[in-house]
Order: structure tokens, then sequence, then C-alpha cells
């Protein structure tokens, strides 16, 4: 399988401040992985990052990521 490419809490930002929205499939210590969707919801990627800046604004922002693809 290949690498997914590496996202910032930065780029789950602008990913949302553009209207998009994103769900996290796998949240540990040691990395997020998160899909990207467009804003009606349909998966465009799949990508993932370790730093501790990320890891925390995934976990901090699930539910409303979650909220906004119901």
């Amino acid at each position: 399988m290949g690498e997914r490419p590496a996202i910032s809490a930065e780029d789950l930002e602008r990913w949302t401040d553009n209207g998009a929205q994103w769900r996290p499939l796998e949240v540990t210590d040691e990395r997020a992985v998160v899909e990207l969707c467009t804003c009606y919801g349909e998966p465009v990627d799949v990508v993932e990052g370790g730093t501790p800046a990320l890891i925390a604004y995934v976990r901090e922002h699930a539910d409303e990521s979650r909220a906004d693809l119901s």
C-alpha cells in the first residue's frame, strides 16, 4: 500500500474554511488519519500526519466534523 499524503492542522482549517468537510478515521498518540470530503460529504482523499498539533486538532474538532457529515 502506498504512503498517504501528509497533512497539518492548518491544512484542515483551510479545508473547512473553504466549505469542505473531513472525518477522522484513526487517531492515536502517534498519528491521525483523516478522510477529506467535499462540502456534500463525498470522500475525496485520505491523508495522515503525526505532529502533536495535528493530533490535538483532530481530537479537539472530531465531534464537529462528524456533526457536519450527518
